[in-house]
């Protein structure tokens, strides 16, 4: 490429913060590094920059949720500590949300409040891995949540990983059994609505899932941190299908994990429920017993690992997330409504991008074209993923790699959250300059 070419922000500025973080491959760099090298360089030029990077709500908190937890502070709760099993109301409203929207029976009592969905895998990870020495590895079907590898680095978990893009419908099957049958697996993650691909597993996948998992017991954990944001269906009417899709109807032992963050963009109280599945509730294991002195996976999920984590989850926030949940169900909060701003925002920048020479990476889910939503994945011919987030930087737009995310794809992800109504044009012309400096063969 031509490193002569004008662009909206000098060169030397951008590659002085890059080397200043001691980043050697911008493709490797870390969300939190990629914003923060954003921002220093808005500060420095002035120049206004289109942030894509990190996947933060960018829509005001839930009235519903605001409104409970100010009533709750004002009760008092402040100065008591919550049970570290959750206030009876959320647990209740838990249980009665997983049935309205996904159509599962889970009793309230494994329906737990956590201090956001990253504290969900975090215990979850550390439970599952614990229960037998012989299963000592976690396997990730990606792309996903960069976060979560950090968090088995952090344990010392080991992990394996694997691209869906290219195992899609029931070559998925064969693909997992490779793994699966090797014994070490203790559990498997995946997020549905994905991200960042924004894929979503259909029924035979997950399917194939339940029943490799139950094949070779290995625990499913499931992330539904854009519960039921699939726009492409109506899946906000509670008690009445479609329902958000989930492994629930095909195996036992699963955790479902449940975030306030996106749905209710309410990520900033921190709270979530793991959703600990009746049988898994109660299952027994030998490693658990040996450590723990108990050997039930849901007390010690809760009553061992959770409760050293943070001894209980914000007790305002669990009012918050009751009466949101409670809302929902009783079918007097359509929260879906106000998200599907982040599907209008991803057709827009998407065809901007595509306009302009650039593709999406996930465009197919399978026998239909991927959904539109928070997050959407684009690549540039002829550049990799860290060469296209390095030179994107020059022109004042700021994503992450898709290698950050587990994905074996040339790309970035991109996040809608952030976007404002000047900057749809802005990225017009910031897009074409960039074409007219990158043309195509």
């Amino acid at each position: 490429m031509d490193n002569s070419k004008n662009t909206p922000i000098d060169r030397s500025v951008i590659d002085a913060l890059i080397a200043e973080y001691g980043i050697n491959d911008f493709g490797k760099a870390t969300i939190r590094e990629t914003k923060a090298i954003a921002a220093r360089a808005e500060s420095l030029t002035g120049v206004e920059f289109i942030k894509m990077e990190m996947g933060v709500p960018g829509l005001p908190a839930s009235k519903v949720g605001v409104e409970a937890e100010i009533a709750a502070l004002r009760s008092g709760v402040a100065s008591l500590y919550p049970d570290i099993d959750g206030v009876p109301a959320l647990k209740e409203e838990a249980a009665r949300f997983v049935k309205a929207f996904i159509d599962v029976d889970i009793a309230p009592q494994g329906c737990v409040p956590v201090t956001g969905s990253m504290q969900g895998t975090y215990t979850s990870f550390m439970t599952c891995s614990q229960r037998d020495p012989k299963k000592d590895t976690v396997l990730f079907i990606d792309p996903g949540f960069p976060v979560q590898k950090q968090q088995l680095v952090v344990m010392g978990v080991k992990y394996e990983t694997f691209d869906v893009y290219d195992f899609r419908g029931d070559k998925l099957r064969a693909k997992l059994e490779s793994y699966l049958s090797k014994g070490n697996i203790s559990t498997l993650i995946y997020s549905n609505p994905n991200n960042p691909s924004w894929i979503t597993l259909k029924e035979e996948e997950l399917r194939i899932i339940g029943e490799l998992c139950t094949k070779y017991g290995v625990i499913v954990l499931e992330d539904l941190a854009y519960f039921a944001m699939d726009f492409r269906r109506d899946l906000g009417k509670p008690f009445e299908a479609p329902f958000q899709p989930t492994v629930a109807k095909y195996c036992d032992d699963y955790v479902l994990l449940i975030s306030a963050s996106k749905a209710f963009s309410y990520a900033g109280q921190r709270i979530g429920v793991a959703c600990i599945s009746d049988s898994l509730y109660n299952k027994r294991f030998d490693g658990l017993a040996d450590r723990y002195g108990i050997g039930a996976f849901g007390p010690v999920f809760i009553h061992r690992i959770l409760y050293a984590l943070s001894s209980g989850t914000s007790h305002s926030a669990q009012y918050a997330l009751a009466a949101m949940f409670k809302a929902a169900s009783d079918g007097k909060y359509n929260f879906l409504e106000e998200v599907k701003e982040y599907g209008r925002r991803a057709a827009r920048l998407k065809e901007i991008f595509k306009r302009h020479g650039f593709r999406v990476v996930y465009d197919s889910d399978m026998d239909e074209p991927v959904g539109d939503g928070f997050y959407f994945t684009i690549t540039y011919p002829g550049m990799t993923g860290g060469e296209l987030s390095r030179e994107l930087m020059y022109y004042g737009v700021s994503a992450i790699s898709l290698s950050t995310t587990g994905s074996w794809q040339e790309g970035l992800r991109a996040c809608t959250s952030f976007i404002q109504p000047n900057q749809y044009d802005l990225l017009d012309e910031r897009m074409k300059l960039f074409a007219q400096n990158h043309p195509l063969a």
